[in-house]
C-alpha cells in the first residue's frame, strides 16, 4: 500500500515553481493553489486583472490534490428547491444555476486549454438502495432537468446495467458530470493561468495579512505582495491564518483508495461507461476507474488509533462485497484529505474585511463547484457587487458550540451505518 494518493503517482504534469522571493503589486493575490484559487487566477486573468497565487506547499497539496476525481455538478444535500425556499427565488435560482453549469465549465475549461488530465464527461450516476431514496432520487431528477440539466431516471435495471452493481432500487444520472485526474487538472489550470500574466509561487506561506490604503500586504518569508483584493482560497487546509474561520465550518477526514488494475473481463461488467458513483447512504458508497482500470473508492474516518491502515482496509472490504469481487485486487495507493463542511451544506463567500474574502465550496462537490466559484470570484475581484453574487456571502458567523460538535461528522459515523442498515432491512 503506498502512501501517496494516486494522482500524485500517476500524474504527468510534473512542473514546479519558485518560492517568492521578492516583492510584487497585483490587483488580486490568492492565497492557495487549490481549485478555487486557481480557477479564480484563470478568470480573474481573462478579466485583465494582474494576479499572484501564494501556496504553502504545491500546487493540488491540499484536497484538490487528494480526492477521488469525480465532477458532479450539484450539492451534496441539498436539491433546487429546497435552495430557492432557503435563499428566495433569486437568489436560490442563481445559486443553482451556477451549479447547474458547473461540470460544464469543468469540461470546457480541459478542452479550452487543452489540459491533458484523463478527462471523462461520461457522467455521473447516484443510486438509491431503497425504495423510499428512490423517490426521493426521482423528485431530485426533476427538479435538475426542469432547469435544463441532462438528468435522467434510471430503474432497477438501468442502474444495474450502468455500474454492474446489485441491491438498488433505481437511481438517476447527470450526463454533465464525470471524471478526471484532479491533480493533472489543477496543473492543468496553473499553466492557463501562467499563460494568461498570473504568477504562482510554491513553497510560500503566508504569514501575515495587514491592511494598508491602497489594499493588504501578504508578507512571506522570502517577500510580499500588495494588492487591492485578497481572496483566501484555503478550504479546509488555512491553519491559523484566520482562526475565526476554522469556526465556520466542520472538517471532514475522508479517506480514498485505488486498488491494482482489475481484469479486462471484470472491468467490461463494472461501469462499462466509465460513470462514477456515489448512492445515497449516509455512509456513502462511491467507486470509478482509472485509466489503468484501478478502482477507486472512499470513506469516511472513523475514530479510533491505526485509521491510517484500518480505514482502507474497511473501504476495500466494502468494495468487494457491493461490486460481487471475491477476488478484487489489492489496495495499490491509499490517502486521505480533509473537507470542509457548512452546518447548511451549500457554498460560501466570508468576508474578512474590505477588498477580502475567503471561499468555502466543497461539502463533498469540490471539482465543480470551486471550479465555478473561481468565475464568481474572479467577477467580484474585477468590481462586481458582492450582494449580486450567486453563492452566499456574509461576515463569518461561528457555528454554535463548534469546539464541541467540530468532529460530528466523523463521530456519527457509527450511527450513520446503523441508520443505513436499518433502512436496508426494511426495504
Amino acid at each position: 500500500m503506498k502512501d501517496i494518493s494516486l494522482w500524485q503517482a500517476v500524474a504527468r504534469n510534473q512542473r514546479r515553481r519558485p518560492a517568492l522571493d521578492r516583492a510584487l503589486d497585483a490587483d488580486l493575490a490568492i492565497v492557495g493553489g487549490g481549485f478555487s484559487g486557481l480557477s479564480t487566477a484563470l478568470h480573474a486573468t481573462e478579466k485583465g486583472l494582474s494576479v499572484v497565487v501564494l501556496e504553502a506547499e504545491v500546487v493540488a497539496w491540499g484536497a484538490t490534490g487528494r480526492n477521488a476525481g469525480f465532477v458532479v455538478p450539484n450539492f451534496a444535500k441539498r436539491d433546487p428547491d429546497d435552495i430557492v425556499a432557503l435563499l428566495g427565488a433569486e437568489r436560490g435560482e442563481r445559486l443553482v444555476s451556477l451549479a447547474c453549469g458547473s461540470g460544464d465549465l469543468v469540461f470546457d475549461l480541459v478542452r479550452r486549454h487543452a489540459i491533458d488530465c484523463a478527462a471523462d464527461q461520461s457522467g455521473w450516476i447516484q443510486p438509491a438502495p431503497t425504495a423510499q431514496a428512490f423517490a426521493k432520487v426521482r423528485a431530485r431528477a426533476r427538479q435538475w432537468a426542469a432547469r435544463g440539466r441532462p438528468a435522467v431516471v434510471l430503474d432497477r435495471d438501468e442502474v444495474k446495467a450502468l455500474t454492474g452493481a446489485e441491491g438498488y432500487a433505481g437511481g438517476w444520472m447527470d450526463r454533465s458530470g464525470g471524471v478526471i485526474n484532479p491533480i493533472e487538472y489543477a496543473r492543468g489550470l496553473a499553466d492557463a493561468a501562467e499563460s494568461r500574466g498570473a504568477h504562482i509561487f510554491e513553497n510560500t506561506r503566508v504569514g501575515t495579512i495587514a491592511r494598508e490604503a491602497s489594499g493588504y500586504r501578504l508578507t512571506t518569508e522570502g517577500g510580499s505582495v500588495r494588492a487591492s483584493k485578497v481572496f483566501v482560497a484555503t478550504n479546509a487546509y488555512g491553519g491559523g491564518l484566520f482562526p475565526e474561520l476554522s469556526r465556520t465550518y466542520f472538517p471532514l477526514r475522508v479517506f480514498q483508495l485505488a486498488t491494482k488494475p482489475l481484469p479486462a473481463s471484470v472491468r467490461r461488467r463494472l461501469l462499462p461507461g466509465n460513470q462514477c458513483v456515489s448512492d445515497t447512504r449516509r455512509n456513502l458508497f462511491t467507486f470509478r476507474f482509472d485509466a489503468a482500470n484501478r478502482l477507486i473508492s472512499g470513506g469516511m474516518h472513523v475514530f479510533g488509533s491505526g485509521s491510517e491502515q484500518r480505514v482502507p482496509r474497511a473501504i476495500h472490504r466494502r468494495l468487494a462485497e457491493k461490486l460481487d469481487l471475491p477476488d478484487i485486487p489489492p489496495i495499490e495507493y491509499a490517502w486521505s484529505g480533509m473537507a470542509a463542511v457548512a452546518p447548511d451544506f451549500l457554498p460560501h463567500l466570508v468576508e474578512l474585511g474590505p477588498g477580502i474574502i475567503a471561499g468555502f465550496a466543497c461539502n463533498g462537490r469540490g471539482i465543480a463547484m470551486t471550479t465555478a466559484m473561481g468565475g464568481v470570484v474572479a467577477g467580484w475581484a474585477a468590481g462586481a457587487d458582492p450582494n449580486s453574487l450567486p453563492i452566499p456571502y456574509a461576515r463569518p458567523g461561528a457555528i454554535p458550540f463548534h469546539a464541541l460538535l467540530r468532529h460530528a461528522p466523523n463521530a456519527l459515523l457509527p450511527w450513520s451505518m446503523l441508520r443505513d442498515h436499518l433502512d436496508e432491512g426494511k426495504a
